[in-house]
């Protein structure tokens, strides 16, 4: 299936299943994967069309190195072991083809860079895997949703379960706003225009103590940070999950919130690589089918999982990794 026919089917399924409990939404399935008005976006190809990731040939196969942040350049000394004189992107090409692509991943893993083997997100899984994390309770009237996510895929996800008419409030931690307000600002006015908004900061201890009460009163938590953050905080699922038995927990991440890849850094673009959601060359060579698609693939896919989860009581973990929804994305 093609990212618009994935994007098709997920909109089908946010229509179907908040029509069966509360408001539709009707997505349009092409908007949804445009970002085309909210940035300069070029041709895909080698490069995403936002030009931050490549796909550059290793020694045994494919990969995709995303390196938007200023932090992720400086990383890249690190990454290859040695600096890199003259052009960086020429650099990397030359270095990567003589290189393993999974010792590469690996490393790139261990420095927090975005870097993916094509294709390593094998087709066939649940696009998104939802487990036990209390015990349902049914509930009447409107959903309490508490979006602390940032980027695109959760607050798509918010602004999906907001047009349901979900009581969302975005908040935002004062010491680490999210980069689309000024990166992309139209993009971030759609996507948060149905919420209430706040900040709150998550570094210290007040703020900690004030989120640990907004969380205990949340019927359903967006979030698209590492696990690991939050067990840091003491706001991990089971902790919230312990006052709070029938929360649905929305965790958004590139490769799972749990398991191997739980504390691996992706974006839209390598983790659409990771799943295989690529056009490929009559030669066999892979090149990139869209902008960042597994973003708003799982701001979709995830938004559908959340209604379902909340509608059945609650008391669940939705694990919307971005690389499985891509993988499920080829697979349809």
């Amino acid at each position: 299936m093609s990212a618009a026919g994935a994007a098709a089917y997920w909109a089908a399924e946010v229509a179907r299943t908040s029509r069966a409990i509360g408001r539709e939404v009707r997505v349009d399935a092409c908007a949804v994967l445009d970002r085309s008005a909210d940035l300069p976006l070029r041709r895909a190809g080698l490069w995403s069309p936002n030009r931050s990731c490549r796909l550059i040939a290793a020694m045994d196969g494919w990969l995709a190195v995303n390196l938007p942040r200023a932090d992720d350049l400086d990383l890249v000394p690190a990454w290859l072991g040695h600096a890199v004189r003259g052009d960086l992107w020429r650099g990397v090409v030359a270095e990567v083809a003589s290189r393993p692509a999974m010792e590469l991943v690996d490393q790139a893993r261990l420095l927090g860079l975005p870097v993916a083997r094509v294709g390593e997100v094998a087709p066939g899984g649940p696009a998104v895997a939802a487990r036990p994390l209390g015990v349902p309770r049914l509930r009447d009237g409107v959903p309490r949703v508490v979006d602390l996510s940032a980027m695109w895929a959760g607050p798509l996800c918010g602004a999906v379960l907001a047009d349901m008419g979900a009581d969302v409030t975005r908040y935002e931690d004062s010491r680490r706003p999210d980069p689309t307000r000024t990166a992309t600002p139209n993009l971030y006015r759609r996507l948060n225009r149905r919420k209430r908004h706040a900040t709150i900061d998550l570094g210290s201890r007040s703020g900690l103590a004030a989120m640990a009460g907004i969380l205990a009163e949340a019927h359903i938590v967006i979030t698209s940070a590492r696990s690991r953050a939050f067990a840091a905080w003491g706001l991990n699922p089971e902790v919230v999950a312990g006052g709070n038995p029938g929360l649905t927990w929305v965790a958004i991440s590139g490769h799972g919130w749990e398991g191997d890849g739980a504390d691996r850094v992706a974006f839209g673009d390598d983790a659409a690589a990771a799943g295989g959601l690529l056009r490929w060359t009559r030669a066999g060579a892979p090149r990139f089918a869209g902008d960042a698609l597994a973003d708003p693939l799982t701001g979709l896919a995830a938004a559908a999982a959340a209604m379902r989860a909340w509608s059945a009581g609650g008391g669940v973990l939705v694990d919307a990794a971005l690389a499985r929804v891509a993988a499920d994305a080829v697979r349809r």
